[in-house]
């Protein structure tokens, strides 16, 4: 599992650190040290029961072993962090011995203290991170478009990205992530990429097409694979799209309604995608033309051919902070609305979440494009 993989950095790097301080930390006696001992031997036995049995354990107890070895990690990353930068004034104060005598006549009182504030903050921070990735929002987003010759005046787009159905996103999220876009009476939704995770089991065994099934959108519903369409059994995930009543758009187009054209690009992993060009053959150029391109990697490709609005997910925006810093170096855009020549873009933060569901410095959303379609200047 390529969760569990992240987490060996964990394991070896983070955790030995944070019991090393915790360690020194806390009273040493044993009724304070053998709780953190026990916790730390706990978790680490589930991390490699998980890592080594996961093809046979049952689905119920890799996904809580999943939810607990995770939810740790992502905490221990926040914890190293207190700790460098408490390590960091420490060093500071040996060479300009700038800690009051009180705090230096009661250093195991202040770590101590310093212990349960770590603990306490990182609890809050963490409780905050669930309902960050749990509770997405609708983020509106307006712009306008060249109408050439096409009749439409206006047009409402949900966007949703990266749903990533499967060990952590199962029904109850998905029937919040179509009561959210429903909320919002779009003309059409777009599931621009990543719409299950790793497996198509767990949402088949849930049944969750039935609740895409009620996505309201009067120009209907359109699919577009993302990166993680293609790990395990990619053609099973292709077969449950058709039973969600959505438009699988693999490399192909169509025009919803026929004054404007909805361009579905397969993923930037399938080396063997077809190039934009040749899928823009026989499009009417004098209508707007609308891309779903799960990752954004082809900005360069879309302001070449003209395209009016490339819609992308993907990124996550980082997810956890400082990740989204790094975003900005890896993607020319990391999130959110940009322009580029006459090409507009919008990239979302995406309405699920990666791993289990924690989300730090970042939103879980829904995208409502507010499109206005205008006669160009001098027309």
């Amino acid at each position: 599992m390529k969760v569990f993989l992240q987490s060996i950095f964990g394991q070896l790097l983070l955790i030995p650190y944070i019991f090393w301080r915790v360690y020194q930390a806390i009273p040493a006696k044993k009724s304070w040290r053998i709780p953190v001992i026990v916790f730390f031997v706990l978790e680490l036995l589930a991390f490699f029961t998980g890592y080594f049995f996961r093809e046979h354990l049952p689905d119920e107890w890799l996904i809580a072993i999943l939810y607990f070895c995770n939810t740790w990690y992502i905490a221990s990353l926040y914890i190293t962090m207190a700790l460098l930068f408490l390590d960091l004034l420490r060093l500071t104060n040996r060479y300009w011995k700038w800690f009051p005598a009180i705090i230096i006549c009661n250093w195991a009182k202040v770590k101590l203290a310093l212990f349960f504030l770590i603990l306490a903050g990182t609890t809050g921070l963490m409780l905050r991170a669930y309902y960050n990735a749990t509770n997405p929002v609708v983020k509106h987003v307006y712009l306008d478009i060249p109408k050439g010759e096409s009749k439409r005046d206006s047009l409402t787009i949900a966007m949703m990205s990266d749903l990533h159905m499967g060990e952590f996103i199962g029904k109850k999220l998905a029937r919040r992530f179509v009561s959210v876009s429903n909320s919002t009476h779009p003309d059409m939704v777009v599931l621009v990429g990543d719409v299950l995770d790793y497996e198509s089991r767990h949402a088949e065994q849930q049944l969750i097409e039935e609740d895409l099934q009620d996505l309201q959108a009067p120009l209907g519903v359109y699919i577009v694979n993302g990166n993680h369409e293609y790990r395990a059994n990619r053609f099973a995930k292709f077969r449950w799209f058709a039973r969600t009543g959505g438009i699988h758009l693999v490399d192909s187009v169509v025009s919803p309604d026929s004054t404007f054209y909805l361009v579905g690009r397969d993923d930037y992993v399938n080396l063997k995608r077809k190039p934009l060009n040749s899928l823009l053959t026989g499009v009417e150029r004098n209508l707007p033309v609308i891309v779903l391109d799960h990752q954004p990697y082809s900005i360069a490709e879309m302001v070449m051919n003209g395209i009016d609005l490339g819609l992308h997910g993907h990124t996550h925006n980082g997810q956890l902070w400082p990740y989204p810093l790094i975003m900005k170096f890896v993607y020319e855009v990391p999130y959110g609305y940009y322009k580029k020549g006459k090409s507009q873009f919008c990239v979302s933060s995406c309405i699920g979440f990666a791993g289990p569901p924690y989300r730090v410095g970042t939103r879980g959303e829904l995208i409502l494009l507010h499109i206005r379609f205008i006669p160009e200047k001098g027309n």
